[in-house]
């Protein structure tokens, strides 16, 4: 499960916490990633179980809706096969994560681009930073509900679930 905007904006969520809250839903080996909101757990339930049962858990602790993408071991294991900018550093490489396909014409409704690269995937977004996220101005609409995790954060992530 991928948590957005947690521990950013005065959304804080300690880790151990949400640990406690995927065991409270009865997933099974529950265990978290970094502070960003990256939670990897065992669970008999669909997707769209897990996520009316984190995302509930969660406006109850923070008084407000938090939405959460849940992804399978081999969906995570896809998006970084999927990557479509290999060679550009996986630091600065990031898969914005949504709850369905990017619309057409996602990538041409940008603004505020300057030197980053886009491309659609399954129902992701691949951003390039090349100055770093931090200096960009870029802002995608169709990302509006979506989480970002670098490369090299979808590859640990995807090792972690793996390993599950």
């Amino acid at each position: 499960a991928l948590l957005r905007a947690v521990n950013v904006g005065g959304n804080v969520l300690p880790m151990p916490t949400l640990a406690e809250m995927c065991r409270s839903a009865g997933f099974e080996r529950a265990r978290t990633y970094i502070a960003s909101g990256n939670a990897l757990f065992t669970s008999r339930l669909g997707a769209r179980k897990v996520k009316s049962a984190l995302e509930s858990r969660l406006a109850d602790y923070l008084g407000k809706p938090i939405d959460v993408h849940v992804r399978t071991a081999a969906e995570l294991a896809a998006v970084l096969a999927a990557n479509p900018f290999p060679e550009a550093p996986p630091s600065r490489t990031v898969a914005v994560f949504l709850e369905e396909p990017p619309p057409a014409g996602a990538v041409e409704a940008v603004r505020g681009r300057k030197r980053e690269t886009l491309a659609l995937g399954t129902r992701e977004i691949y951003v390039v930073y090349p100055d770093g996220i931090a200096a960009s101005k870029l802002v995608i609409p169709a990302a509006r509900t979506g989480t970002a995790r670098n490369m090299n954060t979808v590859a640990r992530l995807a090792a972690l679930a793996a390993a599950l």
